[in-house]
């Protein structure tokens, strides 16, 4: 009989304890989700991520002292590492870029329903990037105006997205489009580990160093599911 995958470890980072308190309470009524540890600000987050050691770090990036953004890479710095998911509002989009910049793995609004977030943190864990439609749009329309992360490319456009497979290109307008692994899978009728193969080959083929620099190069090529 298999086992169970034990539970994903969550860290909850806001200065907002009714922020936390709500996002605490969706996310322990998740299966296969617990949350480990609470901060009210980024270096607590940094303290918390070493002593309980989460796969996936939720935070503000907005909070007094060290706020979310300072926390990133010392988050990232940690061994083992969690995936960082930035807290955000609408309007924040020029530090949602700093944020990705520093290597976050994507970012959702606060007041996304309780399924979305859910689902954010799953993808999360799965090394899927987080990033919420309701502010993707802008935040690419940014990118590609050059100031947002990795704007420039390591080859032509064209030579880069040639290298690609028919499938590999569908599956980069799917990344273009914020999707999941898992709904790249079933969109595609494909399992999720041949997914994951076109993502790691996608990735290497076209110099792209993370899913949202894929999913930028989608978009600069006008690629759409």
């Amino acid at each position: 009989m298999t086992e169970p995958a034990p539970p994903i470890r969550v860290l909850l980072a806001d200065d907002e304890a009714m922020i936390r308190h709500g996002v605490r309470l969706i996310l322990r009524h998740a299966d296969g989700i617990d949350v480990v540890a609470e901060a009210a600000d980024g270096r607590r987050a940094v303290e918390e991520a070493a002593a309980h050691r989460p796969d996936v770090a939720l935070v503000d990036i907005r909070m007094p002292g060290r706020d979310g953004l300072a926390a990133i890479r010392p988050l990232l710095a940690l061994d083992p590492a969690p995936r960082v998911v930035m807290l955000t509002t609408f309007g924040d989009e020029e530090n949602v870029l700093r944020a990705l910049r520093d290597g976050a793995s994507g970012f959702l609004l606060k007041d996304e329903g309780p399924q979305e977030l859910i689902s954010a943190v799953k993808a999360a864990a799965a090394g899927d990037a987080v990033l919420s439609p309701g502010v993707t749009g802008t935040v690419i329309a940014r990118m590609l105006s050059g100031g947002g992360p990795d704007a420039g490319g390591v080859a032509p456009q064209d030579e880069r997205i040639a290298r690609l497979t028919g499938r590999e290109r569908e599956v980069l307008a799917m990344l273009g489009e914020g999707l999941s692994n898992q709904d790249v899978a079933e969109r595609l009728a494909i399992g999720i580990g041949t997914v994951k193969t076109h993502v790691g080959a996608i990735l290497e083929k076209t110099g792209s160093t993370s899913r949202v620099q894929a999913a930028l190069l989608a978009h600069r090529a006008g690629l759409r599911p």
